[in-house]
């Protein structure tokens, strides 16, 4: 899976994040452990409230000060937990970019989107505006923006959809991140305009050579951009492996029940969909056993016994 003498540029350890409740404490991520290479992509994937925006959350710092995390993220060597929010304000943006779910929000609706994007620029680089200016119009024609000169000067709500996640990108790559987290990014956009946005993140990772994580729900997205994949559920990793893996030999029922989900063109299609029954379990006195084993078609005694690895 990787290059033996190559270093990772971001390792996450036992990382454990858990919030107050009136109901108690919520263990919202339990033990999340995984290594990013240059220039190859890490899918995570699993159902709303699997614990995926938190762990990027939490890489990004961007977690509020009542969440308690424990465990190790570091980027290029450098311990990222602990930090405050101005040292970790230098590595966001220019060390690992981010491109959330909602385009909409991510941007600011008073500023242009030239503005947005020099300042990005700026807030790295030691650069003229006029030369910040000329930076974000060939991030805009890379992103496939037409007339980005002209563009430059509209604003968010003059942009559609998936136009706007195409400036988010922009942005994300606007300081060549060694790192880019994608969550979500084709979660509020219709399914033409998603391959678009998931082709545009592809050119946005060739021309950085950024490691990246696409964090995602949808097993479709996995297939097409990732070499890795990690599935979590209730908040922790239950199966990882290289893509081709977890496709073609799934060992844990709860991906076989995410692949028997989703449509795929690899296999014939009178066969129906199986969605997986039930909810995911709420996150509150957890009791040592598979989580899954509630939902799951094979469950077997063993599984209420303890929680697998």
């Amino acid at each position: 899976m990787t290059h033996p003498n190559e270093q990772p540029v971001l390792s996450v350890k036992d990382l454990h994040v858990s919030f107050p409740s009136e109901a108690g404490s919520v263990s919202a991520v339990r033990g999340v452990d995984f290594d990013l290479y240059p220039g190859r992509t890490l899918g995570i994937v699993g159902e709303s409230g699997s614990g995926k925006s938190v762990t990027s959350m939490s890489i990004m710092g961007l977690l509020p000060d009542y969440a308690k995390i424990t465990g190790s993220v570091k980027f290029d060597g450098r311990e990222l937990l602990g930090l405050t929010d101005k040292q970790m304000s230098e590595i966001r943006g220019q060390g690992i970019g981010m491109i959330f779910q909602d385009p909409l929000s991510a941007l600011t609706p008073v500023f242009d989107i030239g503005t947005q994007i020099v300042e990005a620029i700026q807030a790295h680089q030691n650069v003229s505006k006029s030369n910040a200016l000329k930076q974000a119009e060939a991030l805009l024609e890379l992103v496939g923006i037409p007339d980005p000169k002209l563009r430059l000067k509209s604003f968010p709500h003059e942009f559609s959809g998936g136009m706007r996640q195409r400036v988010v990108i922009a942005i994300a790559i606007a300081n060549n991140p060694r790192v880019l987290i994608a969550d979500e990014p084709t979660t509020a956009l219709d399914v033409t305009i998603q391959a678009q946005i998931l082709d545009v993140i592809k050119v946005a990772q060739r021309e950085t050579g950024a490691a990246t994580i696409m964090i995602t729900h949808d097993m479709g997205v996995v297939a097409e951009t990732a070499d890795d994949v990690m599935v979590m559920y209730a908040g922790r990793p239950v199966e990882r492996g290289d893509v081709d893996t977890i496709f073609n030999h799934p060992r844990m029922p709860y991906t076989v029940g995410l692949l028997g989900s989703t449509p795929r063109p690899d296999v014939s299609s009178n066969e129906p969909l199986t969605p997986i029954e039930g909810n995911p379990p709420i996150l509150v006195d957890l009791h040592d056993r598979c989580q899954f084993a509630q939902r799951c078609p094979v469950a077997i005694d063993a599984c209420l016994k303890g929680e697998p690895r």
